[in-house]
């Protein structure tokens, strides 16, 4: 065994102890903590409820008939006990409590009721608040007889802890005495060996080495030692070989980047040149280096784009502006950013600092440039989706100036200012959405026990007009006891009215749209289901990304391409599952399920 692994080995024994001892005492104080806690909630509140109730009963004992103030403090009691009810037994007195008080209750305002003073003393309630006092004096006794059981068994435990803590502790000082008269010993010994064989090898003579008498620390230092006097004296001989070890490391990182790199000198002249810019020039390496780079730019085009910069009066701003290099990479189109660096050198010799030349630099940005053709095509969607609803707006308002309209027809192009507002109202709400999940915001969840059947009744009113646009016909299939489930009311209504406005958007006049409710396990499922063109099974998960928008056989490329992606967000983020099932010409359907409440 070597020295580290003793060491080791005794500390990790001693560390275990010590982690032993300090983890039995934190359960220890957190059990007595827990049962402390648990006394106070459970049974010194209900002594204390007790005495509220008994001080009530005093006051209501002198007027039975007429003190309803004591009856209210009386009940505002006994229904904090009822909610703290934690012995056996004590159920049942609280059962009987509440059933006296309600026939005290029903006592009392019979009295106030009666017409004629001597009425009131027909109806026998005295008894009651006495019979109160007994059950009350019984629910107490049952908690004190808890309190003081559990207090004595607290007790026995912080005595059984005690002696186990002792005897922890007990261990751990042996156990610490024997690792201090071992452990340094065992450190020191070989040091002292090491040092006197060192004095050895201070006098230069690096053919004297170090005894290896073991196979631990020690022996791996001498045998480090032993190896560093050979390296001495092979140092002189070894020198140039060095060098070119590090010449060749450079090399081999340069050859690894993943960008395009060329090296030139002062005079233009191609000193390296990575693989993967010989890639992208189509030439080999043994057709650039050496060479100077004003021949090699009349044979390539791309070289010749790369050295346009340097001959601008002012390359700074000739870089920036230069628009990136489109170049085909096996069959795939790519962008690649020119980057030019000056390289300079500081001469000893002059004590100045030299110019020695350029570092040229392509960086593939494909990446960054489809992200930029992915916002110009949004804003390109967005504000084609903006512009209708807000030209419709427009005409259908200059109509409605019009006077000699009837009145049938006015609210016919009402409908239809109401149809568009709503439509820029969902498209602004879906930004503001992604804006918000974008910035970090999360999505705020107002989640409680909910009737499906009821969201569904809400979202398919809120859709009636769309559905009387298109003669579609709207059926509905949800089985008669539906479990309620835990969920946003708001959000899981915007994810269905989406659902429906998608339905609606794509089916073919006259059709039928489906909603079907049921429960699946422990969630309930429900489905939208449309008989449009359907969705080709490769796609059915680029729907849900963002901007993401399929041209139909028509033409028509949908909405902003959120509505999907945020509705699959709201309903995963409430415990649920949104999916489509759907093939090209069969129609589709939508269903998302939520968890049935506990």
């Amino acid at each position: 065994m070597n020295l580290k692994t003793k060491i080791t080995t005794g500390f990790l024994a001693m560390l275990l102890l010590v982690l032993s001892i300090g983890g039995y005492a934190y359960y220890s104080l957190r059990q007595l903590d827990r049962s402390s806690r648990d006394v106070l909630k459970a049974n010194l509140y209900s002594i204390e409820l007790g005495q509220r109730m008994l001080k009530s009963l005093d006051q209501l004992a002198r007027k039975p008939l007429a003190d309803t103030a004591g009856t209210a403090a009386f009940v505002a009691a006994l229904q904090e006990e009822s909610r703290n009810v934690t012995e056996p037994g004590e159920q049942q007195v609280v059962s009987d409590l509440q059933r006296l008080t309600q026939q005290l209750q029903q006592h009392q305002r019979q009295a106030q009721g009666a017409t004629k003073a001597g009425q009131a003393s027909q109806l026998g309630i005295e008894a009651e608040p006495y019979q109160l006092g007994g059950l009350t004096y019984q629910m107490m006794a049952l908690n004190t007889d808890a309190l003081n059981r559990k207090t004595e068994a607290a007790n026995l435990r912080a005595d059984q802890a005690n002696r186990n803590l002792l005897l922890f502790a007990t261990l751990a000082v042996l156990l610490g005495l024997a690792l201090v008269g071992s452990v340094p010993e065992a450190a020191v010994q070989p040091l002292r060996k090491l040092t006197a064989a060192l004095d050895h090898a201070t006098e230069r003579n690096f053919s004297a080495s170090i005894p290896q008498e073991s196979h631990d620390e020690f022996g791996q230092v001498a045998r480090a030692f032993n190896r560093m006097l050979g390296q001495l004296r092979e140092y002189r001989t070894s020198t140039a070989a060095e060098l070119i070890t590090e010449r060749n490391r450079a090399a081999s990182i340069v050859n690894t980047l993943d960008e395009g790199l060329l090296l030139l000198d002062e005079n233009r002249t191609i000193l390296l040149a990575n693989p993967v810019l010989c890639e992208l020039l189509g030439m080999p390496p043994e057709k650039l280096l050496g060479r100077p780079a004003a021949t090699v730019r009349l044979e390539n085009d791309l070289f010749q784009a790369m050295l346009r910069p340097l001959d601008a009066p002012n390359r700074e701003a000739a870089v920036a502006e230069a628009p990136l290099l489109h170049i085909s990479q096996r069959g795939e189109e790519a962008f690649y950013q020119l980057a030019v660096q000056d390289l300079v050198s500081f001469n000893e010799a002059t004590e100045k600092t030299e110019f020695v030349g350029h570092i040229l630099t392509l960086r593939n940005v494909s990446d960054f440039k489809k992200l930029d053709q992915v916002k110009s095509n949004f804003l390109a969607t967005v504000s084609h989706e903006l512009k209708t609803p807000l030209s419709s707006i427009n005409l259908n308002t200059r109509l409605l100036q019009d006077e000699r309209l009837p009145a049938d027809e006015r609210q016919r192009i009402t409908g239809y200012i109401r149809h568009e507002t709503q439509r820029l109202q969902r498209m602004v709400a879906e930004l503001l959405d992604v804006s918000r999940l974008d910035a970090g915001a999360g999505i705020q969840l107002d989640v409680q026990p909910t009737n499906l059947a009821d969201v569904v009744s809400f979202a398919t009113t809120t859709v009636q007009p769309q559905l009387h646009d298109k003669q579609l016909r709207l059926e509905f299939h949800q089985p008669p006891r539906l479990p309620e489930v835990r969920a946003d009311v708001e959000k899981t209504t915007w994810v269905l009215i989406n659902l429906l406005a998608n339905a609606i958007r794509y089916s073919p006049v006259g059709a039928a749209l489906t909603v079907r409710v049921a429960v699946a396990g422990a969630f309930v499922r429900v489905s939208v289901q449309d008989h449009g063109p359907g969705i080709a099974p490769e796609h059915h998960d680029r729907i849900f990304q963002r901007f993401a928008q399929l041209p139909d056989k028509t033409g028509y490329r949908g909405g902003s391409g959120l509505g999907l992606s945020i509705a699959r967000e709201f309903i995963a983020t409430q415990g649920g599952r949104l999916w489509v099932e759907s093939e090209l010409g069969s129609g589709s359907t939508f269903s998302f399920t939520l968890p049935v409440v506990a």
